[in-house]
């Protein structure tokens, strides 16, 4: 799967997350779609798919074993390191620290680490 491919993954896998776990109606840009979702943050998802796949790789797909804590606050971490790459001064709840961050999007995060693990052999 492409890097553009993997951004996609991420993005839909985000969406979905979101419509499943937010309590209530979650706002309209954690909704946005691909065609419409700013360029930095295609690049980011982009990136963070490349990591977890990496990551996954040179696991020797270990990481299935990894708990869902585990995988969501990998790529928590990836993205904060995203969000440094592409704002001098991110907002603080773009950088917040994984137990800092709410529920619903802990959750999603792990649900994108496991589509990616699907992806791969």
């Amino acid at each position: 799967m492409s890097q553009t491919e993997g951004a996609r993954l991420f993005r839909e896998t985000w969406i979905a997350g979101v419509h499943q776990h937010f309590p209530g109606e979650p706002k309209a840009g954690y909704v946005t779609s691909w065609d419409e979702t700013p360029r930095w943050e295609r690049e980011a998802a982009g990136s963070v798919y490349d990591q977890v796949r990496q990551f996954i790789e040179i696991s020797a797909g270990q990481t299935s074993r990894l708990s869902r804590e585990q995988k969501s606050r990998f790529v928590a971490t990836c993205w904060t390191a995203q969000m440094f790459k592409h704002f001098e001064d991110p907002k603080p709840g773009y950088v917040a620290d994984w137990p800092d961050l709410p529920s619903w999007q802990q959750e999603t995060d792990a649900d994108i680490f496991e589509a990616i693990e699907k992806t791969l052999p």
